[in-house]
């Protein structure tokens, strides 16, 4: 029973983590700012950039699954690699797509700072709970 606990705290935060994610690409259509920088990198975006971006939609659903069926240490494992490359790349994704380095006038938004912000923690505290899952139960 404990074993369901953590993997259904894990999961949750992994659609967290996909909604978050989802809901600020929604948004992005709508700040012209941010809607300025994305179109000047769609028009030079190639193949492996798009299946990239789809990656922070397509890996935290595919986690969700993974963790509420895997059984055993592999479960504990992959949600410990792929939380910490999670954290990561949104940590990135933050800094790099948001505006904030971009320099100029442009500012990152409201929605930016929430929902990107809200897939850093929900990404580190999968790796958390991961860490810290009981090894009784690994």
């Amino acid at each position: 029973m404990e074993t369901l606990k953590w993997k259904t705290r894990i999961a949750l935060l992994w659609v967290i983590a996909a909604v978050g994610m989802s809901g600020h690409k929604n948004l992005v259509a709508v700040d012209p700012a941010a809607m300025k920088i994305a179109d000047e990198w769609a028009a030079t975006a190639g193949p492996a950039e798009w299946a990239f971006t789809a990656l922070f939609w397509f890996a935290p659903m595919w986690m969700a699954f993974i963790t509420m069926t895997v059984k055993g240490s592999s479960n504990h494992y992959a949600n410990l690699i792929v939380g910490v490359v999670s954290t990561i790349l949104n940590i990135w994704h933050f800094f790099m797509c948001g505006v904030p380095l971009q320099g100029g006038e442009a500012k990152p938004s409201a929605h930016h700072i929430l929902l990107v912000g809200s897939t850093v923690v929900a990404t580190a505290l999968i790796a958390w709970f991961s860490w810290k899952w009981p090894k009784q139960e690994v």
